[in-house]
């Protein structure tokens, strides 16, 4: 039986890469997207998640949510993640975008599909914080709420603490650590979340959909800013993994906040690894990841999302 999940996005080349492979296997039912300014504007993730569906010959609604952070400014990605925040040969397909809010979206999901669905929160977190607001009970509806963003136990990818996602909106990253008990998987074990040179390669001289996959695969840029410089890391790949195999991550509880000072540590994620505080786990922390298991996931993913 496979496992009904709604992903909030960002698409993003990475995250092009995670619907790629959550498409292609039968273990996830992919049964809704909300896009959200992150990587790129609001109009290019929206319209990146229909050229992704269409590539692969999909059907899943989108709804269209936030354009901008509940409180900063906006900041984009697109000199990583390409013009327009994705690279490769992408169609011109805008798709039949859902004439209701991302949040909304997120909460009619959880409505229809109870505690067989699972929320897959990936980008910035403006959509789902405005969910919780709407509808605190949204944790005890679903089955679970995974997020790819922060650095509980490690340092951060655009500021020297802070995690990008998070970074991007602390305020929303800050609400949902707070209400939403949520498997975070962060940089902690996505930086080790890579995929060979040689399956990119695979891919590339393949040509058709496997080429336009290699560029999302290896969208990194020339500057040697990751930290595995040899092998990019598909960061938000990992949450797929472990929802088709939950033996991917292994997580640990630990009570978090998320700094939203202003300050140097801005978006950075402050996690009580020694139990200081006495505050009881409010989060389910990703502290290991095995690789191999990943890759194999994120491989026979892409496999069928590419031969469809």
């Amino acid at each position: 039986m496979s496992r009904k999940v709604f992903f909030d996005t960002d698409p993003g080349c990475d995250d092009a890469v995670m619907l790629a492979m959550a498409l292609g296997h039968d273990a996830i039912d992919v049964v809704g997207l909300s896009t959200v300014c992150g990587n790129t504007t609001i109009e290019n993730t929206t319209r990146n998640a229909h050229a992704i569906l269409d590539i692969g010959g999909y059907d899943v609604p989108v709804s269209r949510g936030c354009g901008r952070p509940l409180v900063d400014d906006l900041t984009t990605a697109e000199w990583i993640h390409g013009e327009n925040g994705l690279r490769g040969d992408i169609p011109d397909a805008d798709g039949d975008t859902r004439d209701i809010h991302g949040a909304d979206a997120i909460i009619e999901a959880a409505y229809e599909y109870g505690d067989e669905l699972t929320i897959a929160a990936v980008g910035p977190l403006p959509n789902l914080a405005l969910a919780l607001a709407k509808e605190p009970r949204l944790p005890d509806l679903v089955e679970d709420i995974y997020l790819m963003g922060g650095a509980a136990m490690t340092t951060g990818n655009v500021t020297p603490m802070a995690e990008a996602n998070f970074h991007n909106d602390p305020a929303a990253a800050s609400r949902v650590l707070q209400d939403a008990n949520t498997r975070m998987v962060g940089l902690d074990v996505t930086n080790r979340a890579t995929v060979s040179s040689e399956f990119i390669e695979e891919f590339r001289t393949a040509g058709g959909v496997r080429a336009t996959v290699a560029e999302w695969l290896d969208y990194r840029p020339d500057s040697g800013t990751y930290p595995l410089a040899d092998a990019p890391a598909i960061h938000d790949a990992a949450v797929v993994a472990d929802l088709v195999d939950d033996s991917v991550l292994t997580f640990e509880e630990y009570y978090l906040e998320v700094d939203t000072t202003g300050g140097p540590c801005h978006g950075a994620v402050i996690c009580d690894e020694h139990d200081t505080t006495d505050n009881d786990p409010n989060s389910r922390v990703a502290v290991d990841i095995d690789v191999a298991r990943y890759r194999d996931v994120l491989e026979t993913g892409l496999q069928a999302y590419a031969t469809q």
